[in-house]
């Protein structure tokens, strides 16, 4: 198996559980709120419909994609929020259900047909196959932690995680640039320990700047999806320490991020 193919994979193996997590809610629960302010699970469920669909017109119609990075350059700040109340407003939640699943189906089939080598344009540089799936793929589980959450259910860390740390800590430089910091120039070195007692590591084994800590905590860190506080992910290093405070893994301005657990509001407006 391909290394394209086994992210495409993993990409379908988290929607499907995400997609059983939200699969039998009733109308009540798909109008609750999610740590996200102003977002309910219909929301985020929209916004993964919305953004799997616009991969699909970057990847099939590129031309009429130029049309949606126009009208996120146009409003930068809302145009996500705009998209995603769209979708909530016009469908109940069993067809936004169906929507999503459609639009997943789609994308998993162009993403498996696309020619090696191929390169999707995006809001960012154009990404490769294998790029578009693990990107998808950390904002499905990034977006699934928000769901989870807000149901009081608790999911189990999967190999799938992998991809979500490797996204950031290649978006190391993106989270300095998007704030107007300087990145370093020495690489860090990251080592993150799964469940079951694995070490997966990224960048030179002497550096002086370093970071430890569970695969999981990493991840929630990385997509701010926790505190900083409430995660026993540790820096060695006054740059490693400043990163930790600053790290997203995706795209877009920075967010505020969530609430140590210890201050009375949950909600926020992290992306």
């Amino acid at each position: 198996m391909s290394a394209v193919v086994a992210v495409i994979d993993d990409l379908r193996e988290e929607s499907d559980e995400l997609d059983v997590l939200v699969g039998g809610l009733d109308a009540g629960a798909w109008c609750g709120p999610t740590p996200a302010a102003r977002w309910t699970v219909a929301h985020q469920i929209a916004h993964l419909s919305w953004t799997d669909e616009v991969a699909l017109l970057a990847a099939t119609e590129p031309d009429r994609f130029g049309d949606e990075v126009a009208k996120a350059l146009a409003a930068p700040e809302t145009f996500v929020d705009e998209a995603a109340d769209a979708l909530v407003a016009a469908h109940a939640p069993d067809a936004l259900l169906a929507r999503w699943r459609e639009g997943r189906q789609r994308l998993d089939k162009v993403l498996r047909d696309a020619p090696a080598g191929a390169r999707i344009p995006w809001y960012g540089p154009p990404m490769s196959i294998a790029s578009m799936a693990t990107a998808r793929l950390m904002e499905t589980w990034a977006h699934g932690q928000d769901i989870a959450d807000a149901l009081g259910a608790t999911r189990t860390p999967t190999a799938r995680l992998r991809h979500v740390a490797r996204i950031g800590v290649r978006a190391r430089n993106y989270a300095y640039a998007v704030r107007g910091i300087t990145a370093p120039e020495e690489e860090f070195r990251v080592e993150l320990h799964t469940p079951d007692g694995e070490m997966i590591a990224y960048g030179p084994e002497g550096a002086a700047q370093r970071i430890t800590g569970p695969l999981l905590d990493f991840c929630l860190l990385v997509t701010q999806r926790a505190h900083r506080s409430d995660l026993a992910v540790t820096a060695e290093g006054r740059e490693a320490d400043q990163w930790l405070g600053i790290a997203q893994a995706f795209a877009g301005p920075p967010g505020p991020g969530r609430t140590p657990r210890a201050e009375p509001d949950g909600q926020d407006g992290y992306r």
